[in-house]
């Protein structure tokens, strides 16, 4: 019988604490054959990442360390090698794929410089030698103009782009074992369907072995061989992928299943009150950057984001803006914000925000609060959570004291967090715990409208279904409006009231959410609902249609004139764009 590739037994890693160590993953074991995928799932903080580290020989010094067992890879124990072994096993033998590429590449470095580097120390390669190879791997992960992209920084990438470059840094020395953590989180929905297909054609070709880490249960169902569930650094549930979803025998398992958005669960619209004004009244919104350069600093290009787009949000209701990465949904929602400059008429509760400045905008920010897509760019390292949240109630005198400690005790418990943890720095929780903190900020001023930007595109899908729970129950008892910005289908068919889908700039399709995820008219819509990952792995290999490369560059000389779509009427409120 062939030996595994990798045999885990009895793996057990502690971090020292204040208080003493503290054990975070406690008795894993598991086995991974070559070609085989293994996926390892469960919430922040379940030890899933911290696996991955201990394997790598990467767990944070001196804090963390393996306290128990070993890791047998090819007949070697990881954990008793010496670095200098360890770092030539790193990216030869063993890559890594880290689930936020932009803290992983070398801002200073093209991207050129960044994979010759590996290829250069551990194949040995010539700089020539090292850069064709480099080509050729970018162009094995589906990068349109690869040649071009060597010469570029990180900066200059999409977010789908800076995943697939890291994925061919780990593919280009042609590991026996690749570890994925989160490789797809906040990738949207089309990106992230080519990233997952994009692995499994790699590991068909080379026969890598994968250790894929998630907490999303469509993409477990898509890509697992084998399951293993954590919860709490241990191990909860181990077996093939179809017998864990199809007999799920933990209860944590059975919970994680149940807390996956399904479709055909669409909120229907709210009652219709006769004359009533918008929560939010949008109109011919334009939003453009103009790219200067040359001698003369004169400008160039520029940069058409959004549109000349138009819609209301209706008080208590939540609309889902769609779309992929550089569709302009984001900059929809700084523009309304004020975050960016615009042309058009953006109106709260019927009052035009244009031109507004001082204590009128800082009236409107109070009505109207934004929960961003990054929760560590939006946390200030050097304050406590607990003062995070207490921040805006401080700013407009709405709270001090032993009041002030309340309301902020109050808004962790509506999002899952215990009260002691107001002390702690945002460094010391995870993703998805900073996420839970940014939306208890947000709640703080009680506003009307809440844009939530990718809010819970972090969040493993038991506190993703607390977010969501929390969202409707605070919308039924408050009256609050919802501008929900996502990549999540699944779970924009479950929150929102109606959808609007954006294309370079331009709303395509509108209207209920029912009808338009339900019956799609125009290609696009169809496109995006058939990239969605099904959590059933009899399901897996359904033939799909996908997007395929990058949406096309909002990037226009500064003489282009941009069309603008008219609209079919379907009927109900449903509209789509003319092709």
């Amino acid at each position: 019988m062939t030996q595994p590739l990798l045999t885990l037994a009895d793996l057990r890693v502690a971090f020292a604490t204040p208080s003493g160590p503290l054990t975070v993953v406690d008795g894993l074991s598991f086995t991974l054959e070559s070609g085989k995928t293994l996926c390892i799932a469960g919430e922040s903080g379940s030890g899933k990442s911290v696996t991955a580290l201990s394997l790598m020989g990467l767990l944070p010094k001196p804090g963390g360390r393996v306290i128990g067992g070993s890791a047998l890879f090819q007949g070697r124990d990881l954990f008793k090698l010496p670095e200098a072994e360890m770092q030539a096993i790193r990216g030869d033998e063993i890559g890594m794929i880290f689930q936020e590429p932009m803290t992983s590449l070398n801002p200073v470095l093209s991207i050129g410089t960044q994979m010759t580097e590996g290829l250069r120390r551990h194949k040995g390669l010539s700089h020539t030698d090292a850069e064709k190879r480099a080509l050729a791997v970018l162009e094995s992960v589906r990068i349109p103009e690869a040649k071009r992209r060597l010469a570029q920084y990180p900066h200059e990438l999409s977010g789908g782009m800076r995943q697939r470059v890291m994925i061919a840094m780990a593919m280009s020395c042609e590991p026996d074992l690749l570890i994925a953590d989160e490789p797809t989180t906040a990738l949207d929905v089309t990106i992230q369907a080519q990233i997952l297909e994009l692995m499994s054609d790699l590991q068909k070709q080379t026969g890598t072995a994968i250790i894929l880490i998630t907490h999303d249960m469509g993409v477990v169902a898509e890509m697992a061989d084998d399951v293993v569930v954590m919860r709490h650094g241990r191990m909860v549930e181990h077996g093939p992928a179809r017998s864990v979803f199809a007999t799920p025998q933990a209860d944590y398992t059975k919970a994680l299943l149940a807390a996956v958005p399904k479709f055909s669960s669409g909120r229907n619209a709210p009652a219709e009150k006769p004359r009533i004004e918008p929560a939010l009244s949008v109109r011919d919104l334009i939003v453009r950057f103009d790219v200067k350069g040359g001698f003369f600093h004169r400008t160039q290009q520029r940069v058409h984001a959004v549109e000349k787009i138009s819609f209301d949000l209706m008080p208590g209701e939540t609309l889902a803006l769609v779309g992929e990465s550089g569709c302009g949904k984001s900059t929809t929602a700084r523009a309304i914000m004020h975050l960016s400059p615009f042309a058009g008429s953006v109106k709260v509760h019927g009052k035009e925000t244009v031109g507004i400045r001082g204590e009128e905008l800082r009236a409107l920010r109070r009505d109207v609060q934004m929960i961003f897509q990054d929760p560590h760019a939006s946390l200030d390292p050097r304050m406590s959570v607990g003062d995070l949240v207490g921040e805006p109630l401080v700013i407009h005198g709405l709270a001090a004291g032993a009041d002030l400690k309340d309301r902020v005790a109050d808004l962790f418990q509506r999002v899952g967090l215990p009260k002691e943890h107001m002390a702690r720095y945002p460094h010391e929780f995870s993703g998805g715990q900073r996420q839970r903190i940014c939306i208890a900020r947000a709640l703080s001023l009680n506003p009307k409208i809440i844009i939530a930007d990718e809010c819970v595109s972090a969040l493993d899908v038991s506190i993703q279904a607390q977010i969501l729970e929390l969202s409707e129950k605070l919308q039924g008892e408050m009256g609050l409006s919802y501008l929900f910005i996502s990549h999540d289908m699944a779970v924009v068919e479950q929150i929102s009231h109606r959808v609007a889908v954006m294309y370079l700039g331009q709303i395509v399709e509108t209207g209920p959410t029912k009808q338009v995820l339900g019956n799609p008219q125009h290609p696009y819509t169809q496109k995006l609902l058939a990239a969605v990952p099904i959590p059933d792995p009899a399901r897996r290999g359904l033939a799909r249609r996908r997007l395929e490369g990058e949406v096309p560059s909002p990037f226009r000389g500064i003489d282009y004139v941009p069309s603008f779509v008219t609209y079919r009427d379907l009927g109900g409120g449903h509209l789509v764009a003319a092709q």
